[in-house]
């Protein structure tokens, strides 16, 4: 069996990652090669002109009323599944960049172009024969979603109008919304011939717009999310006042697929080959690592930012004080889904000053890595201003979430909804147990006081008030009950979400 993925995102190759989605596309074609299928991985060139390359040949694709010339290259790298990218000055203009910020009244605006282009590149790649044609083309997100509308509205790709086509979700809240048309970014500005069936591709709250995600639902053979928990999870309205997170408008949509037996659940998986945990790991180390990004992130702008002068003044203070207490760790982007329970008002200060000051009365210290949202960094630098022993890093830092993963006690998680997670499972295969909200796949990873400790509740209030209660029975359980915490420790460290299980399902529940 021959499948093509096709996605935004890639870790294999270098700067294509910025989620959770770069992880899968780079372990899950090794694990479905292990399990003897073929695989071809194609995304845009963010600018991997520097890599070892073959030229496969170049695509003319009739896109916004041009032909644009598109090269089609394979990357010789020793990975069993063959990676390939797709090159336009429309995808590596900016910088490298994945992906692009646009003005607030113009959402997805340059990204949607830019995919766009991408999608009818590769329905080009397999008119044309410099990508051959799979049993099963595999689309992620609303990024390859115009893949599906091509194959099977226009005519030209009649021939793989019954490919099997499969669709993953990865999270729903991002669905690439544009306007039908009368813009340059909108569906009928890039496809202009098209001919297609409205009705199963607007956005069910803006029906004079194109909802990529709602179409590729609609279109696919198999709809994949990757958990089960938040399989069950979508077939819900949202229900953002309450703290609930599910189908986000989609919900009907997703009904509908589950009740045709097209929608799946399968958790996503975790690498455990490489053995990152290393016994002459040190705070130091940490320390170290962390004044070493910091510079670099401070030598970006001339003028010094306020969150990294106040960031370097608390990890001297954590230097030079010594801690017997317990380190709290999270890594992540800084987004409303990962935090919008600490930024919740609790007690009249805000959930996070609570934690710290818990943490506080057992010498406790908290460190957050992570970049997003301007309006939370800013939150969480304020956050760390008033608290003395949290640590806020606006930034990215491999080495330091790696470090973070081995050296943390706790894992802090409490994200208002997770469709898979992959932070929870790189801390556990560290033996660092987790703290989360029972969420998505935080749910079908963490068992509370089984290998982690989790919450949960119905309303925003209530689930603030749950994780503050949780926290302290953490705590609690850290310093009075040390046979209880150091199994914990070691159901996490033993826990195994593998690759080998998910590719086995991908094959019996999507492929065939």
């Amino acid at each position: 069996m021959h499948v093509l993925m096709v996605a935004a995102e890639n870790d294999t190759l270098p700067n294509a990652k910025v989620g959770g989605v770069a992880d899968v596309i780079r372990d899950c074609p090794k694990a479905l090669c292990k399990a003897g299928l073929k695989v071809d991985v194609v995304i845009p060139d963010y600018g991997f002109d520097t890599l070892d390359r073959i030229h496969l040949g170049q695509l003319s694709v009739p896109f916004a009323g041009q032909i644009h010339h598109v090269d089609a290259w394979q990357i010789k790298i020793d990975e069993a599944a063959r990676q390939i990218v797709l090159s336009h000055h429309y995808f590596s203009q900016h910088n490298g960049q994945v992906y692009c910020n646009d003005a607030p009244g113009r959402p997805f605006a340059t990204d949607a172009i830019k995919f766009a282009l991408f999608s009818a590149a590769v329905c080009e790649g397999l008119l044309e024969g410099i990508l051959p044609a799979p049993d099963v083309i595999h689309l992620h997100d609303w990024h390859s979603a115009c893949v599906a509308v091509l194959l099977k509205f226009d005519s030209r790709f009649g021939q793989y109008a019954n490919t099997k086509l499969v669709y993953t979700v990865h999270n729903l809240a991002l669905q690439g919304i544009r306007p039908f048309k009368d813009d340059e970014s909108s569906l009928e500005a890039w496809y202009p011939w098209l001919g297609y069936d409205g009705q199963a591709l607007c956005d069910p709250r803006y029906p004079h717009c194109f909802n990529p995600m709602r179409s590729a639902i609609n279109l696919a053979d198999k709809v994949h999310l990757v958990s089960p928990t938040y399989a069950n999870e979508v077939l819900c309205s949202s229900d953002p006042q309450n703290g609930f997170f599910g189908g986000e408008g989609l919900e009907l949509d997703l009904q509908n697929a589950e009740a045709a037996n097209k929608l799946v659940g399968i958790l996503n998986g975790c690498d455990y080959t490489a053995n990152n945990h290393s016994n002459e790991t040190a705070l130091v180390d940490l320390y170290n690592e962390i004044e070493v990004e910091l510079f670099k992130w401070m030598a970006k702008n001339q003028q010094l930012e306020s969150g990294y002068y106040i960031a370097h003044q608390r990890l001297l203070q954590f230097i030079h004080n010594e801690n017997h207490g317990p380190l709290i760790t999270s890594v992540g982007r800084l987004t409303e889904q990962k935090v919008l329970l600490l930024c919740q008002a609790f007690q009249g200060d805000m959930v996070i000053d609570k934690l710290c000051s818990q943490l506080a009365s057992y010498q406790g210290r908290m460190i957050i890595l992570g970049s997003g949202d301007e309006l939370l960094e800013q939150t969480f630098t304020q956050a760390m201003a008033r608290n003395s022993n949290l640590l806020y890093l606006k930034g990215y830092g491999q080495k330091i979430g790696e470090l973070l993963y081995q050296l943390g006690d706790l894992f802090l998680m409490p994200s208002s909804f997770e469709p898979c997670g992959i932070s929870q499972m790189l801390a556990m295969r560290d033996g660092q147990p987790c703290l989360v909200h029972q969420v998505g796949g935080l749910k079908d990873t963490v068992k509370h006081l089984e290998n982690g400790f989790c919450f949960t509740a119905d309303n925003l209030q209530t689930q603030s008030r749950q994780l503050v209660n949780c926290f302290n029975e953490t705590l609690e359980t850290h310093r009075h009950n040390p046979q209880l915490w150091q199994k914990i420790v070691k159901n996490a460290l033993e826990s195994r979400f593998t690759w080998h299980s998910a590719a086995k399902k991908y094959i019996s529940n999507l492929y065939q």
